[in-house]
């Protein structure tokens, strides 16, 4: 299996929360910086101990994410990471110009030698708002613009389009990706609809904000539309995110994440649960089908969580333990892992232990 470090780029700092989008008062410039450069550090080190990859994504409007344009964090990362391939899952490319991502997915590419993954992602609701286009289309400009890409990317000679929602007289885009057709290319699959897309397409596929059980349903299907198109996926055609602390001993890892106020010991809904899921809704997490996506998003107790693979967390021993079992699930190659927040310096030693401890081991699974 493949290793991934996740980050959304969040602002460490005090904020709104439930809202959005979030005023802007409580902002401060110096948290922010402070907070980027701290992201890039945590990337740097990632690849220094030997992540297979870096991932960065969009999101805008709230202090979650400091990166409503995930290239230019990505343009950084090309000079701090060496040796790791860096994700974008990724843009948002029904509320962005097809022809700007194609060109700027090229940059990196170039800039890389040939170390990015291309994650093409429909949005939440909300983030239509954003650039005030109509969420009702996004399916529809979704397609479109993939399409566009990686024409763009493909074809030799200029070319002009006529689409439903795009139009342009001439592309011929400069740099041309380092990966020859393309770079891979991944999008969610957690709708029947995207799964049979990706499958028809020849696409891999990633699962976020859901549990092992759920996505477990959805890599059944997508494999099931693979083979009716005609192809076989392989492990690293398939990704799965979650929250991952480790620590000396199973009691010390548990003991970081309640301290620092990421779960509950006991099976309860507690106001913080709330607050979490007040800020899924507030964010459009749950999209058309409310009840399916509370049920993800829903914030479980930290034995429920670990349960239904939202979290790994323990020493090296248990959490290459909790992985093989997520393998077993999903038979997914690629593993996105989200730190736990449990303070810098523990955060640090959770990051360094994993590329020690349990890294080496997971390769082998």
């Amino acid at each position: 299996m493949k290793a991934a470090l996740f980050s959304s780029v969040p602002y460490q700092g005090p904020a709104p929360r439930g809202i959005w989008p979030v005023p802007g008062d409580a902002f401060s410039t110096e948290v922010a910086q402070r907070s980027m450069e701290a992201s890039l550090n945590q990337f740097q080190l990632a690849d220094e101990i030997g992540f297979d990859w870096v991932t960065v994504a969009e999101h805008h409007y709230a202090p979650m994410s400091l990166t409503p344009n995930p290239m230019i964090m990505a343009g950084a990362l090309t000079q701090r990471v060496k040796r790791a391939n860096i994700a974008l899952l990724g843009p948002d490319i029904p509320i962005l110009n097809p022809v700007r991502v194609a060109e700027e997915f090229a940059m990196i590419d170039t800039l890389t030698g040939g170390r990015l993954i291309a994650g093409m992602m429909r949005g939440t609701s909300n983030e239509y708002v954003t650039y005030g286009l109509n969420p009702a289309e996004s399916h529809d400009r979704f397609d479109e613009s993939l399409k566009l890409i990686l024409k763009a990317w493909t074809e030799p000679q200029p070319f002009g389009w006529q689409g439903r929602h795009y139009e342009f007289r001439a592309i011929s885009i400069w740099p041309k990706p380092v990966q020859k057709p393309h770079p891979p290319v991944f999008i969610s699959a957690s709708s029947p609809e995207s799964g049979e897309f990706a499958a028809r397409n020849h696409i891999s596929v990633g699962f976020a904000f859901t549990t092992v059980p759920i996505a477990k349903k959805s890599v059944s299907w997508y494999r099931e539309q693979c083979a009716i198109a005609g192809w076989q996926p392989e492990p690293d055609d398939v990704l799965y995110r979650l929250t991952i602390h480790v620590a000396e001993s199973d009691e010390q890892a548990i003991d970081d994440i309640v301290a620092a106020g990421g779960a509950e010991r006991r099976p309860a809904y507690s106001t913080s649960n709330k607050a979490l899921d007040d800020t899924a809704t507030a964010l459009g997490y749950y999209g058309r089908d409310t009840a399916t996506q509370r049920e993800r998003h829903l914030a479980h107790d930290l034995k429920e969580r670990l349960e239904l693979g939202q979290l790994i967390a323990g020493k090296p021993e248990t959490v290459l333990s909790q992985i093989r079992n997520i393998h077993a699930e999903l038979g997914a190659g690629i593993l996105e892992l989200i730190f736990q927040p449990v303070g810098p310096d523990k955060t640090r030693k959770a990051l360094e232990l994993f590329g020690e401890k349990v890294l080496p081991r997971m390769r082998e699974i």
